[in-house]
């Protein structure tokens, strides 16, 4: 099972099929990638003049992950990206300096202005239930959720009517669950591509769904709507969301759409 994705530079879709050159990396724990601007070992590619041919390291480390930095003058940031303006600096020449957080975008300065890219830690462990002392290892959960995340409540507005009338059997479009967060003061800036980025997030990296040829074989809208409703049944059967999570969703009616083409999924 990985520990961390990362999503190479310029890539937007987390169900993009992977040619010769993936899109996506998966390292499980103690699994290493070199970041840079080209040669012999160099998984992420950074074509920017300014930025070294080895630029740094990550590694997968348990249920998170280390960067190092091999550069001598120039200090890499690593963004909290669930976070409000959160990072943590990574200096010249260190090696292996944890990183926290979830949802990241490592930012390096470059010629062009800074090139980045973005690393996703899906298995991240959260406290679930009390562990007995001495009983043995620790179980870890397949599903590790942050309800703090807004990829939880983007997964609770798309199970909130089944939530509040199990016979209903309708589930919200993209377009209205963004109008359905919007009144948070987290998601005020909530968009459609950005809602889309968190089902995929949450059916390919956290609840590892196989759609099978319900993705392959249908239009776009059927793919959306595929993964939407596998999302919704998972998690209400396995109990990932419930009626206690209504309360982090604003009251109903509080919606108001910037944008009529917005209700559209």
């Amino acid at each position: 099972m990985e520990t961390i994705i990362v999503q190479l530079p310029g890539t937007t879709q987390w169900g993009a099929q992977e040619t010769g050159s993936p899109e996506l990396i998966h390292l499980g724990p103690g699994d290493i990638a070199d970041f840079g601007r080209g040669g012999a070992g160099v998984r992420i590619v950074l074509t920017d003049p300014g930025i070294s041919r080895r630029a740094g390291q990550l590694e997968a480390a348990g249920d998170y992950w280390r960067l190092s930095n091999f550069s001598r003058s120039v200090s890499y940031v690593v963004e909290n990206l669930e976070g409000a303006g959160e990072y943590l600096t990574v200096a010249p020449g260190r090696l292996g300096a944890p990183v926290p957080f979830e949802f990241s975008r490592v930012v390096l300065p470059a010629l062009s202005g800074t090139a980045t890219f973005k690393v996703f830690a899906p298995q991240h462990a959260y406290l679930g239930e009390q562990s007995v002392p001495g009983g043995g290892e620790q179980t870890v959960h397949p599903f590790a959720l942050d309800p703090t995340s807004k990829y939880f409540l983007v997964l609770v507005a798309l199970c909130e009517p089944r939530l509040r009338d199990p016979s209903d059997s309708a589930l919200p479009g993209v377009g209205q669950i963004v109008e359905r967060l919007r009144p948070l003061e987290s998601c005020r800036d909530l968009t459609r591509s950005a809602v889309n980025y968190h089902i995929d997030y949450l059916a390919f990296a956290k609840l590892r769904l196989d759609l099978g040829e319900e993705t392959t074989t249908a239009g776009d809208g059927g793919r959306t709507g595929a993964k939407r409703t596998r999302l919704a049944s998972v998690a209400l059967r396995f109990g990932l969301v419930g009626e206690e999570h209504l309360s982090l969703l604003p009251p109903r009616g509080a919606a108001r759409l910037t944008d009529p083409q917005e209700a559209r999924a």
